[in-house]
């Protein structure tokens, strides 16, 4: 790894060259972009070899660190891994360009002609942790939506975000568009993150994508404007009306399939006149899945739990951990979900439409499921292709951020020597 004697300098480079490959790109054809992306996919793919070798050095980075099992799960990369990349980035390719795309038209009685269309937002920094295929996912969705990216990668994907970066930049260039459309920062430096939370002259948004510490810092210092992507304290209730296969399904798919990921249920909660039946049943199941959970009021009496601490509501464990406790209806749910949430994703279980009304309704969750896993909070699954984060602030951009909420708009007006009286 490269020592940088000025980290300012460093940046106020980087800055300036995504600035100046941000005005190309805002006019790109979606054509060209097209081919970048299926360049790039095809590039990772022949360069997978590489990138599982310098994904070996970020394992044992990670390991001498200390990171968790589910931590080394997020970083881990291998042929199957690479594999859902090189889709993400294909599938991204094949999506509408969203540039340009007319989002509202109509006509004054003026003799106005008013269109409002999409328009790509700039320059986009991207502050990340250890998933190395967010390096994709961010490059790809911000190159469609015609923007130039700046990707900081946490220092644990360093060399494989590294590889991956240099597959995306061969795409890019190989389609006849800059090379600094997709820039990595080169540094572990955590300097360099101060100096993008600040670059107000070059970078018009900050997405930050990571555990509680790197977006409350990001939220806290930075000038530019952020799109929040919290943690994932993720829900489900068990409702009175709850199918038990259904139920059983959900729940284990929920937390176990995979575990590190910000979709994956911490908290389960069940209705009270369900617990000795099929709440008993699902804890039953969670344990025998390998799953430690930690019991809260009214089901400490449930053989092989651990008894929770208060600290464990309100908890993102990213482990084969969850946290449960009962409430006495759908309202109780909404209340513990109201408090102890961070408006990621929430789910009820129930056939009960009314119940599923009122849980909708009433809460607030970027996204909402009814009898559905939460391992579906993912902008793939949402036919999105790839996605940067789930945002979970309300301003711009909410729920999974794709190419075409990295957009914002401008109005173009015509008239016909048209004059205000």
């Amino acid at each position: 790894m490269k020592d940088f004697e000025s980290i300012p300098a460093l940046m106020a480079d980087i800055g300036a060259k995504a600035k100046a490959a941000s005005a190309i790109l805002a006019s790109a054809t979606a054509e060209r972009k097209h081919a970048a992306l299926i360049g790039a996919a095809e590039a990772v793919w022949r360069t997978r070899d590489e990138i599982i070798e310098a994904n070996k050095l970020d394992l044992e980075y990670g390991r001498e660190k200390g990171l968790s099992d589910a931590m080394m799960d997020r970083l881990m990369l291998d042929e199957e891994r690479i594999q859902g990349i090189v889709n993400g980035l294909r599938a991204v390719a094949e999506q509408a360009d969203p540039v340009g795309e007319v989002i509202a038209e109509w006509d004054m009685p003026s003799g106005l002609d008013i269109r409002r269309v999409r328009t790509p937002l700039g320059v986009i920094g991207v502050i990340y942790e250890s998933r190395p295929n967010v390096t994709a996912d961010a490059g790809a969705l911000c190159l469609k939506s015609g923007n130039a990216v700046i990707l900081r990668g946490g220092s644990e994907s360093f060399h494989s975000s590294g590889a991956i970066h240099a597959a995306l930049v061969d795409g890019v260039t190989k389609a006849g568009l800059p090379a600094e459309s997709i820039q990595l920062v080169p540094t572990r430096d955590r300097a360099a993150v101060q100096e993008m939370l600040t670059m107000t002259d070059t970078i018009d948004v900050i997405v930050p994508r990571g555990g509680k510490g790197l977006v409350g810092l990001v939220q806290r210092e930075a000038r530019v404007p952020v799109f929040a992507h919290l943690e994932g304290i993720v829900h489900v209730y068990i409702d009175a009306a709850a199918d038990p296969v259904k139920t059983l399904d959900v729940v284990l798919n929920a937390k176990t399939r995979r575990t590190g990921i910000c979709g994956s249920a911490e908290c389960l909660l069940i209705h009270r006149s369900v617990v000795d039946t099929l709440g008993q049943g699902v804890i039953r199941a969670l344990i025998d899945a390998g799953v430690e959970v930690r019991a809260g009021e009214g089901l400490e009496h449930i053989e092989g739990t651990v008894a929770a601490r208060d600290s464990d509501f309100g908890c993102e464990f990213l482990d084969m951990i969850i946290a449960a406790k009962v409430v006495d209806d759908v309202d109780g749910a909404i209340a513990h979900i109201r408090t102890y949430g961070s408006n990621h994703t929430d789910c009820i279980l129930t056939e009960d439409d009314a119940v599923a009304d009122k849980f909708f309704a009433e809460l607030d969750s970027a996204i909402l499921m009814r009898n559905a896993s939460t391992q579906f909070a993912d902008g793939g699954e949402f036919g999105m292709g790839a996605e940067i984060g789930i945002a979970t602030g309300k301003m711009h951009a909410r729920g999974p951020v794709g190419a075409a909420q990295l957009t914002s708009f401008k109005y173009l007006v015509v008239g016909n020597g048209t004059t205000r009286s």
